[in-house]
């Protein structure tokens, strides 16, 4: 997904740039040259390095992506006072970016050619900044040159206010997004937490929980959130399945998941900020009965919870960002089981992350990663297949990553991620049963994206 630059400014430039913001009318967001037109903000006036967000780029987001350098763009109220103003954009909020990329693993693929080069990998459009006053958006669109089609991508439209409570500041809002933990301001989660770049064509782990990225763009969701005294934020959304590119009403048919009701997820985090301090810790999760392939009959049921906690110190023009976040899944696969392709009983996963990263100045980035994911056994669910198989039946999954960014311009990156697998589908040596081992999965990956 997108990245932002680095904030590397000192304290009295980054609170500078805060202030700015909030003044203006704020909004946080990707570094898309959408929102720097709209704000008059450099990417790294709301990024450390894109797409990590500083507080000042938070507090864009949860104001609906709306900041505007002035109020010049929207048209003066007609005479008629009866009726309210037609507020239109001097400029769409228009911004794309360009991929390209080099993926290569430790060994090839069984029948196919290492080190793949793609040109495009992919190339997005995004409809990103404010609508109105109160109302903005970050839809993406992209196009896969897997695929060789466009396909809809990350998608959140929300609708903010900013009152008083007590003598504080409450922000309050509604949003409609299409990918849980998509609407988070923080750098942990799933939808916008590290790796922040991935190759399509490299193996990865069989086994994810719902929130680690299963429902991507197949669900829709509403909700609301708050932040009470830039402290204290919680929020709800519900979810629905909806399948793009297949019938409605839905018939299930194809679908891994086809929620049973709605699947709410929920999040509550605690902010402490600083001038050179930034903390939080929180807590997050997520209900779904799903029926496999169908609309009717048995369900899976699946309820994910977890913390997790983000810690960016200012360094004179740097920062240090530290992260971790922790899911546990608990399921219970009766359709699955009852189709044959799970065992009977109660499952569970347990997924960690965490990464160290460095932001030197607004150009270059360093980060180090550490990912596990564990669980039950089930020989079943993880049969054993070449390359994507497990020869156990374990989910266990284990590695380490690094990742170097350089910004030489703000809208362009060049980026280097290697992956190292110590365990991969539950084993170390001949993990699939067809003699892959899991350091035969380690990738070296160059992306060059070009935003504009």
């Amino acid at each position: 997904m997108i990245k932002y630059l680095p904030l590397r400014t000192g304290s009295v430039v980054a609170i500078a740039a805060l202030s700015i913001l909030i003044g203006a009318s704020t909004r946080s967001a990707m570094a898309l040259p959408s929102y720097a037109r709209q704000t008059g903000l450099a990417c790294s006036g709301c990024h450390y390095t894109p797409p990590e967000l500083n507080p000042a780029g938070r507090l864009f987001k949860l104001l609906a992506y709306t900041q505007k350098l002035d109020k010049s763009t929207v048209p003066a109220a007609p005479p008629d006072k009866r009726r309210p103003a037609l507020e239109l954009l001097q400029t769409l909020p228009l911004g794309a970016w360009f991929e390209t990329s080099m993926t290569s693993t430790k060994k090839a693929q069984p029948g196919s050619q290492n080190s793949s080069f793609e040109f495009p990998q992919d190339i997005s459009l995004f409809l990103a900044g404010a609508w109105s006053d109160n109302l903005g958006s970050f839809l993406q669109v992209t196009y896969n040159a897997q695929d060789d089609h466009f396909g809809m991508d990350n998608t959140d439209i929300r609708f903010a206010k900013k009152t008083k409570v007590q003598g504080k500041d409450l922000i309050y809002g509604l949003m409609m997004n299409n990918n849980p933990t998509l609407e988070d301001v923080w750098m942990t989660l799933p939808a916008w937490g590290y790796p922040f770049i991935a190759p399509d064509s490299a193996p990865t782990p069989a086994a994810s929980a719902i929130l680690q990225g299963p429902l991507a763009q197949d669900v829709a969701g509403f909700g609301g959130y708050t932040m009470y005294d830039n402290h204290l934020y919680g929020a709800v959304t519900l979810y629905r399945s909806d399948h793009i590119g297949s019938p409605q009403p839905n018939v299930g048919t194809g679908a891994n998941y086809n929620i049973s009701g709605l699947a709410p997820y929920w999040r509550v985090a605690y902010q402490e900020s600083g001038r050179t301090n930034v903390f939080e810790a929180g807590l997050y999760g997520m209900h779904m009965s799903s029926f496999p392939g169908a609309v009717t009959g048995p369900t899976d049921d699946y309820t994910d919870f977890g913390p997790d906690f983000e810690y960016d110190r200012t360094i004179g023009r740097d920062v240090l960002s530290v992260r971790g976040s922790y899911l546990r899944e608990n399921s219970t696969l009766n359709a699955s089981a009852a189709a044959g392709t799970a065992s009977p009983g109660n499952h569970h996963l347990n997924t960690a992350n965490a990464n160290v990263e460095y932001h030197y100045g607004n150009r270059i980035s360093g980060t180090v990663g550490w990912f596990l994911t564990s669980g039950t056994a089930d020989s079943t669910l993880y049969a054993p297949a070449s390359v994507s198989g497990s020869a156990n039946g374990s989910p266990r999954s284990e590695g380490i990553s690094g990742n170097f960014s350089y910004w030489p311009v703000q809208n362009v990156d060049i980026a280097f991620q290697y992956n190292s697998y110590s365990r991969f589908n539950g084993g170390s040596t001949n993990y699939d049963g067809s003699g892959r081992n899991a350091s035969d999965n380690d990738t070296s990956y160059l992306l060059i994206r070009y935003i504009f």
